[in-house]
């Protein structure tokens, strides 16, 4: 099974969009909240190429992105196989 992280807030549609995708396919993930934790906010930014928006979202250490490109992976049929799951 793939490792998944998730930096995240807690208020963040596009964050609820991204783990109710993941949850839906069966996948557990690490979600690390960014909103109180500057260390973690600034990791992500670093991770992330200087993208500063919730959610960045990891798998097996690459940078997918947000919440669009993931939905984007997964209409494509390119996120299963990311996550070790077979149709």
């Amino acid at each position: 099974m793939a490792k998944i992280e998730l930096y995240t807030t807690m208020f963040c549609p596009y964050c609820a969009r991204a783990r109710n995708l993941l949850q839906k396919k069966g996948v557990g993930f690490t979600d690390i909240d960014v909103m109180v934790d500057d260390d973690k906010r600034e990791e992500m930014i670093a991770r992330a190429g200087g993208r500063r928006t919730v959610p960045q979202i990891f798998i097996d250490g690459q940078h997918i992105g947000g919440s669009d490109e993931l939905v984007a992976l997964d209409r494509e049929g390119k996120l299963d196989p990311m996550l070790g799951l077979s149709r």
